[in-house]
């Protein structure tokens, strides 16, 4: 029987092509916006990550001032770090892989008759392990730079391109606003970061050269420091939390002028906050279901009133209602099953084009597709059934009279 009515259904759809595709087109736009909406968001998510994870993953950030909730508050009274509060955290904190001071500011950058404005950071070679520079050419400073604040510099990709092109730059002076500093190495190209910025713009110099020259003192503002293994993170804020609070001379009822920044915190609440926004942009795109499950059940209740005398007649010689009921409710399910599948191609197609267009990492969400596909269906059989039972509800005797 079931087979029958499943055959009868797709009679029944080839003899009205077109007006099955459009039944079906809500249920199609519906599937393929919610699947390509989550490919997108998924994609997002990991692209994110991936950026964050550049930055280093077990990387602590030490700052001046208090935080608070939406970021750290502005505190003018608070002291600065001092490179005696590096040479501590190094000796007195375990599990410590390096830790570097980070100084920066945004400069004009003038080579010949090109300038460009990019961010200087004045720090120290721990730098570089920190957050995972490389390389490519040149060579990072020597012990001679670090202590004397020679001018040397390294220079991002993108400063590189707007201000050379072609030409080799090791060994070519530049100039920081009136500074001339001599490029000794390029860095490795990172890209775009998270929140979009380029991080190849970027010029990196000795601390020493960044405190005398460009700053005019030897405050740090921030530490960055990196934990050998994330399971050690926890542990290691403790103590730095501890160790500061004493080289800073705070009473324990004192609050702290200094904040820590965990990367392993701010990649959960970047990601849940992406996971968020791709569940609720798939849920908007899903209501397209809903609409396609009402274009759906108006066909089928038109179908039903076109076939008032088919539906007579096989009530006349013997059909139960149970079996018109099923044969309509097929229907409706085979074109609802009809538009998932469909839509789920589409959605595919759509999103794998559109994170390939904006560079995002391709991520298929099996769970989202099945999802799909379950409620696909089943719209076919909620909104089908009326219709349904009306067909099969009719009275033979007023369906063979109906024209």
């Amino acid at each position: 029987m079931l087979i029958n009515a499943f055959l009868i259904a797709i009679k029944e759809i080839k003899r009205n092509l077109l007006r099955s595709f459009l039944t079906i087109l809500g249920i199609v736009i519906g599937v393929a916006s919610v699947i390509a909406m989550v490919m997108i968001g998924d994609g997002t998510t990991e692209n994110v990550k991936q950026s964050i994870s550049k930055l280093g993953t077990n990387m602590l950030t030490l700052r001046v001032g208090q935080e608070k909730r939406g970021g750290p508050r502005e505190d003018n009274s608070a002291k600065p770090f001092t490179e005696g509060d590096i040479s501590a955290i190094k000796n007195e904190v375990q599990n410590i892989k390096a830790v570097a001071a980070e100084n920066s500011t945004k400069i004009n950058i003038v080579y010949g008759n090109k300038s460009m404005s990019s961010s200087v950071i004045g720090t120290s070679n721990d730098y570089f392990i920190i957050k995972d520079w490389e390389v490519t050419d040149g060579r990072i400073f020597d012990e001679h730079e670090l202590s004397n604040g020679k001018s040397s510099c390294l220079i991002g990709t993108s400063i590189l391109k707007q201000l050379f092109g072609e030409e080799n730059a090791i060994g070519v002076n530049i100039r920081l606003k009136n500074l001339s500093c001599n490029v000794i190495g390029i860095l490795k190209s990172k890209g775009a970061a998270a929140f979009g910025n380029d991080q190849d713009e970027i010029i990196i110099i000795p601390l020493k050269m960044y405190q005398q020259k460009i700053k005019g003192d030897k405050d740090i503002s921030s530490i960055l420091i990196s934990i050998t293994d994330g399971e050690f993170i926890e542990n290691a804020k403790t103590e730095i939390t501890s160790l500061m609070q004493e080289r800073r001379s705070l009473r324990v009822d004192e609050p702290d002028n200094f904040h820590i920044r965990d990367m392993q915190e701010t990649l959960s609440a970047m990601t849940s906050t992406t996971k968020m926004l791709t569940y609720l942009l798939g849920s908007i795109a899903g209501i397209s279901l809903l609409v396609g499950g009402i274009g759906i059940m108006n066909i089928m209740l038109v179908s039903v009133t076109e076939r008032t005398r088919e539906i007579g007649t096989r009530l006349a010689i013997g059909a139960m209602e149970n079996e018109v009921l099923l044969q309509f409710l097929v229907e409706a399910i085979v074109l609802s099953t009809l538009g998932g599948i469909i839509g789920i191609i589409l959605g595919l197609g759509i999103g794998y084009g559109t994170v390939i267009m904006i560079d995002l990492p391709f991520i298929i969400n099996n769970q989202i597709i099945m999802i799909s596909f379950f409620f696909s269906t089943l719209i076919g059989v909620v909104f089908g059934y009326f219709p349904a039972r009306k067909a099969a509800r009719l009275n033979p005797i007023d369906a063979l009279r109906y024209e």
